[in-house]
């Protein structure tokens, strides 16, 4: 949700947070749960608090480029990195969806857009995803 730059600090970030929220569960859910939603609310957070905030639509010129391979037989089946080349918008929200599983209407609340949005968004990823596996 960060992309790669960025992966190590958010994720020391959550291990201080969980660490300093671990008093407050309660055992009402599973710990992987719990774990799992404070993970995706401090990345939320953190990319706000480090003004991150990208256009959640870009335009199908925009997939493209960032679909496009390096010509080389390894990269083409290098799906994470297919993945981490979608613009961030339509990044999270194939993690949430596609990986995560979480429903549109979820994702919605958690990155604070429509149903409607979380929708195109997840279709722009795949159509963009399909693109760069096919080449």
């Amino acid at each position: 949700m960060v992309g790669p730059d960025d992966a190590d600090e958010a994720t020391q970030d959550v291990f201080v947070r969980v660490w300093d929220k671990l008093g407050t569960f309660r055992g009402e859910a599973a710990f992987g749960t719990w774990l799992h939603r404070l993970a995706i609310n401090v990345i939320l957070a953190w990319r706000a608090g480090r003004g991150k905030r990208e256009e959640r639509f870009v335009s199908d010129e925009d997939l493209d480029r960032h679909a496009r391979p390096v010509d080389t037989p390894e990269l083409r089946v290098d799906f994470e990195g297919a993945i981490a080349k979608l613009p961030k918008g339509a990044r999270e929200v194939f993690v949430l969806h596609d990986v995560e599983g979480f429903k549109h209407r979820e994702i919605a609340d958690l990155l604070g857009v429509t149903s409607g949005t979380s929708k195109a968004q997840l279709h722009r990823a795949r159509m963009a995803l399909r693109r760069y596996i096919d080449r």
